[in-house]
């Protein structure tokens, strides 16, 4: 379906989705064209057979046709209602068909510049390295308006909100450089939004992460060390434990779990759920606490982006909890020694206990 390969107006297909989309566009266009040839064609017929002074019968003119008029209704509307039901099938398969197993990247659109982190640490402005035939997620929020990460030799493309999380994969086919543009006009330098996706082959990008993205700098924290250092300058310990407490639930094991609310609806736990937990917690309440936790809506994309993934890579103690551990139901009664958990411990003596994993930064 490459017609016009080479072309500036037809970027070279790079991904595995080239095809299912580029048949689809085809379609579409050529059944534009026909029915622009079909009724501009006709037009012109009648325009040149009854011009003004031409011998036709111009007398009892028909004044309409029930089985011409169902036929050049019914044609379109059906033809319509099948690229429809067609784009509507790629869209929903691409979406159900994100992988798990892909290298991910988070992505922070910002007036004008794309910015971009990998899991290890390794950030990229307007730049992306990847390796070739490795499906690639992109994890998406925006930092003041509304961009669109687009990327046309990917057949790729999905809105970047503020304030929440959207995704984007790809799996590219060829190695090369391909533009990244954003779609969505953002402002007076939209068009000068513009970075590349450089694909690697799988050795050559070992080595580039290898050099930390070629440049001179340390070692770079992966997003969970980072996310930790966040954890630990916010305090969060002070209020989540290892075992849910009077100051806060623990969230061991949150990501993916749900969450019963005070006002008795359930709420999946996933990333933009610890995104408002921690810029709004007053949003949703986990029942049996109060709205107590303030907002660290000062924090940026980037350490939220990393407290999520530290979040996530908690996981719950093994062995049950006592029984005479204190409940968030239990909040009225008053605190005694007997109520101190390991963030207590580590309170009293001003150093985290070793070997736990301390918890913090949201009541939700």
């Amino acid at each position: 379906m490459n017609l016009f390969r080479g072309l500036p107006i037809y970027p070279e297909p790079a991904s595995e989705n080239a095809l299912r989309y580029d048949l689809l566009f085809w379609t579409i266009t050529l059944l534009s064209f026909f029915f622009f040839v079909l009724v501009g064609g006709l037009a012109l017929y009648f325009v040149a057979k009854y011009r003004s002074g031409s011998n036709v019968v111009r007398s009892n003119p028909m004044d309409h046709h029930t089985g011409l008029e169902i036929l050049w209704s019914g044609i379109p509307i059906l033809l319509a209602l099948a690229v429809f039901a067609w784009s509507t099938n790629n869209f929903v398969n691409h979406q159900r068909r994100m992988p798990k197993d892909a290298l991910e990247v988070f992505v922070i659109g910002k007036r004008w510049m794309w910015h971009l982190q990998h899991m290890n640490g390794i950030r990229e402005n307007n730049e992306l390295h990847v390796p070739v035939g490795t499906p690639v997620k992109m994890t998406m929020i925006s930092q003041d308006v509304i961009h669109a990460m687009y990327l046309p030799d990917f057949r790729a493309q999905f809105h970047v909100v503020p304030g929440r999380y959207t995704e984007l994969h790809f799996t590219p086919t060829k190695v090369g450089r391909f533009k990244m543009l954003c779609a969505m006009h953002c402002g007076t330098k939209h068009s000068e939004m513009v970075g590349f996706v450089h694909v690697m082959e799988k050795a050559e990008f070992a080595r580039w992460l290898e050099n930390g993205g070629n440049r001179n700098i340390p070692v770079a924290l992966d997003m969970k060390e980072r996310g930790a250092q966040v954890w630990a300058e916010k305090n969060c310990g002070n209020c989540h434990g290892d075992s849910d407490n009077v100051r806060g639930p623990s969230l061991a094991g949150l990501m993916g779990s749900k969450r019963q609310m005070t006002d008795g609806t359930t709420v999946l736990a996933d990333r933009t759920y610890v995104r408002d937990s921690i810029t709004a917690p007053w949003r949703q309440i986990t029942q049996g606490y109060r709205a107590e936790m303030p907002e660290y809506s000062n924090l940026t994309e980037p350490d939220i982006l990393a407290l999520t993934a530290f979040i996530e890579s908690l996981t719950k103690p093994s062995g049950e909890a006592p029984a005479d551990a204190l409940s968030p139901r239990d909040k009225t009664r008053p605190l005694t020694s007997a109520d101190d958990n390991v963030t207590d411990i580590a309170n009293k003596y001003g150093k985290p206990v070793v070997g736990q994993q301390q918890l913090g930064g949201s009541r939700k």
